[in-house]
């Protein structure tokens, strides 16, 4: 939101809280809510888009909280992929950094979460496909409930899981455990990229049979069900799972307890299971991530400056009629 080109804004009250918008967003209608943030669908006149508006939840209430703000702003302008949410707008309401207290995020609106679809119909062997491919070409903390599915089967990695649906915040908890690869429940020192290739091998598996793979009670028992399954998978899974042979052998890749042995992202892509879609031309690799401001110790106020410049500087992606072009 450059302050050159300041909208005009309007207040609207959402579940007893005071929402500051530029007034090219209109009918605010709350949709979900979590510890850091609420979100609301709402209209861009604009673009004619459907979108989300979240706000965050007392963004600058602490150290944690201003740095958590400003790596999620960081994180979210960074994203530019057909497959993972991306940031459509950023502003406030505030016109000076002293003023600086609210910030509310734009993205697209997607449809149903991937884990209220996989309770409500049983997915074809092609739908699994074509899903889990578009996982792994945007990959990052995956649980079904972070994937959002529109009515084309089009999928996006959402928001970080920084604003959830509303229920008992432990429920988030648990089910983030189920699709968490072994060597973070047990904080080996030794891991890498494929921590989340462990976690689209769950939901592969989820998606083929209907149940969770690994649904713990706690750690012990999580740690315990993954030892019982992998390096001979059950016959009654395999039974379930009622695909060929290549599906069996990419999700055995997956879910492979050693990490240096583990399939990676790139060689998933490439795997026969994902044949019809594969394409290494249209398969993009992020650009490097600069976190080096993880490492820094600063107080509220210049974590809140931070984030205010980058409010301030952000360049929204073009709008060409049809899509957003970064």
């Amino acid at each position: 939101m450059s302050l050159k080109e300041r909208p005009t804004f309007y207040r609207q009250e959402v579940n007893k809280t005071i929402w500051e918008v530029p007034e090219r967003y209109q009918t605010l209608s709350p949709v979900g809510s979590g510890a850091y943030g609420s979100v609301c669908s709402s209209y861009d006149e604009k673009t004619g888009l459907k979108i989300a508006v979240k706000k965050l939840s007392r963004p600058f209430q602490s150290i944690i909280h201003a740095k958590r703000t400003y790596r999620e702003l960081r994180l979210l302008k960074h994203m530019k992929h057909e497959n993972v949410i991306g940031l459509l707008d950023v502003f406030t309401p505030a016109t000076s950094l002293e003023e600086f207290n609210d910030v509310y995020l734009v993205t697209h609106l997607m449809g149903a979460d991937l884990n209220n679809i996989v309770k409500c119909q049983k997915l074809t062997d092609d739908h699994v496909q074509f899903l889990i491919y578009q996982i792994l070409r945007g990959l990052k903390d995956l649980k079904p409930s972070n994937l959002a599915v529109n009515e084309d089967c089009e999928l996006k990695i959402l928001d970080f899981g920084l604003a959830r649906h509303t229920d008992d915040e432990m429920t988030g908890y648990v089910a983030t455990r189920w699709y968490r690869a072994p060597e973070i429940m047990l904080n080996w020192m030794h891991y890498n990229m494929t921590v989340d290739i462990w976690s689209v091998g769950c939901i592969m598996a989820e998606l083929l049979t209907g149940r969770t793979l690994f649904p713990g009670t706690d750690h012990i028992d999580q740690l315990k069900l993954i030892m019982l399954l992998v390096g001979m998978p059950e016959p009654e899974l395999l039974m379930k799972i009622s695909s060929e042979s290549v599906t069996v052998d990419l999700l055995e890749k997956m879910l492979v307890l050693d990490t240096d042995k583990r399939i990676t992202a790139a060689e998933a892509l490439a795997h026969p299971y994902f044949s019809q879609y594969h394409d290494p031309d249209d398969e993009p690799e992020a650009d490097p991530y600069d976190q080096s401001f993880e490492s820094r110790e600063l107080e509220i106020e210049e974590w809140k400056r931070l984030t205010y410049e980058a409010v301030c500087d952000f360049e929204p992606p073009i709008f060409d009629g049809d899509n957003m072009e970064s």
